[in-house]
């Protein structure tokens, strides 16, 4: 059987509403989209036999927890996230951008390098940067790849938004390189996420 290749059709809209579909080869999604979170491989409370009986199209794993634990080692053992959780959907993989916010006491960006982080687990020195986490997401074989943005906390300071604009452009330009041309098994996505 042959598989799909990625795609979005506009079903319908009206006003500013609209109601699509995505396409990938693990199945479709319509959209707008609940997507349960499943930040470490599984998501909480829940069997995916269970997950899958609420109609969940897709879920979101995020690149750095699942880099930590269990990390991509593992995942790569299990031939991917999909197999590791026993889930034959989409996914959607985070890039760690949101932990760049998040743990903001526990990182330093710098454009050239990425997100050097300080483990919420033991301390280590992590460095995050577009390009491993893009390979990180290709590497555990993620349907829907994030690329690794700066996401500053809620602010009015222009300059602030500003510089983490073209930190982010700069790193979704490198994301894309590293990514490639892989569009018939997967895509990459530029999350704009700046809060003013």
């Amino acid at each position: 059987m042959k598989k799909k290749e990625f795609s979005f059709s506009l079903i319908s809209k009206f006003k500013k509403a609209r109601l699509g579909k995505i396409t990938t080869s693990r199945g479709n999604i319509d959209t707008p989209a609940f997507m349960p979170v499943g930040t470490l491989g599984t998501v909480k409370g829940i069997f995916v036999d269970d997950l899958k009986k609420t109609g969940s199209q897709i879920i979101l794993g995020n690149t750095y927890h699942l880099m930590l634990r269990p990390t991509s080692n593992i995942l790569e053992k299990f031939g991917g996230l999909h197999s590791f959780m026993n889930w034959n959907k989409p996914i959607l993989t985070d890039s760690g951008g949101f932990q760049i916010m998040s743990l903001s006491k526990l990182n330093k960006i710098d454009k050239n390098i990425g997100a050097t982080f300080r483990s919420h687990i033991d301390g280590k020195k992590i460095i995050l940067s577009p390009e491993k986490s893009i390979k990180i997401q290709k590497s555990i074989n993620s349907d829907i790849l994030m690329v690794l943005d700066e996401c500053p906390k809620m602010t009015n300071d222009r300059d602030l938004l500003n510089k983490a604009i073209d930190t982010s452009t700069n790193w979704a330009k490198r994301s894309k390189v590293e990514f490639g041309n892989n569009k018939k098994k997967s895509i990459i996505w530029y999350c704009t996420r700046w809060l003013v």
